[in-house]
């Protein structure tokens, strides 16, 4: 079998760190699996590597679409096997690493995901029944037509809970009687990075003070002057979507960092629920320990690393 090794975990908690020392070491290539790191001139806001980290070993799926264009899980789960497939053909080590729980895991578990055309007329009309504020009334819909989708769909994703109203109502089927899994063709290594509450929080708001350092404001300002607005799914998410409310007037500057780092917070702590400390295929390791050891005692010690050993 081929290998591939996984490095999973909340936003914020070093994963990427993790990822270049192996894949420097063991020959390896990163495949992202964070659904904001594929958009083009999406830096800061990100948290995407810096163009020096880039440089040290190939990345794959990232700045690969512009804001404004669509892009979901059946395009991701394509884009990473073709790249796992490339990888391993040449001989060299996948790494898979992102927070992203559903892109991991459709990887990682074979997911076959129904193929249910678009329908941008019925998702537009379930939009604008979410932008008058009827999100929790679509989300009850779904737990009506659907509640094992419901269980696995955060009500705040209003996107998810669209997408599984419009299969479900263009199958006649429920959404997760239509997921089914295949085996992948290689065997995985899952590593999960982990910290305690305070520690994260501690180390998501640093990062985000970092970001704004970094000029997140300009980047955002930069993007609108584009031509990409705040309405598109790219501009909603974590960061942007205050910064626009900041630059519309709607709230101050502070106001704005603190949201940040509220729902940055909310965020990672709904990331568990995709990696949980209980899942018994993930190695967990508490970066508030020594990550170096684990380095030198768990990942090197793996003996058919040997194989990718520069």
């Amino acid at each position: 079998m081929n290998r591939l090794v996984a490095i999973v975990g909340p936003t914020g908690v070093g994963k990427t760190r993790l990822a270049l020392q192996i894949a420097q070491q063991f020959n390896g290539e990163i495949i992202n699996a964070d659904s904001r790191q594929v958009y083009r001139y999406m830096d800061i806001g990100t948290a995407k590597p810096e163009p020096a980290e880039l440089a040290l070993v190939p990345h794959h799926i990232i700045d690969i679409i512009n804001p404004d264009e669509e892009f979901g899980l059946s395009q991701y789960q394509e884009l990473a096997n073709r790249a796992i497939d490339d990888i391993q053909r040449r001989g060299k080590l996948p790494l898979l690493v992102g927070g992203t729980g559903q892109y991991v895991r459709a990887v990682l578990e074979g997911w076959v995901i129904p193929a249910v055309a678009p329908d941008p007329e019925f998702r537009l009309g379930l939009q604008k029944r979410a932008d008058r504020g009827e999100s929790a009334e679509l989300y009850q819909e779904l737990v009506r037509v659907d509640p094992v989708a419901a269980q696995n769909i955060d009500s705040r994703n209003v996107r998810r809970v669209i997408r599984a109203l419009e299969v479900s109502h263009h199958t006649g089927v429920p959404f997760s009687g239509l997921q089914r899994k295949k085996a992948p063709p290689f065997d995985s290594l899952i590593i999960g990075l982990t910290a305690g509450r305070t520690e994260l929080y501690r180390r998501i708001d640093s990062r985000v003070d970092i970001m704004l350092d970094r000029g997140l404001v300009k980047e955002t300002k930069n993007l609108v002057s584009m031509g990409y607005g705040f309405d598109l799914p790219s501009m909603s998410g974590i960061g942007y979507k205050q910064i626009g409310q900041y630059l519309q007037g709607e709230i101050s500057l502070e106001t704005a960092k603190d949201q940040i780092k509220f729902e940055t917070h909310r965020l990672a702590r709904h990331q568990y629920a995709w990696f949980r400390l209980s899942d018994k295929r993930i190695q967990w390791f508490d970066v508030e320990g020594d990550v170096e050891a684990l380095f030198q005692h768990y990942i090197i010690n793996q003996p058919w690393l040997a194989d990718f050993h520069r």
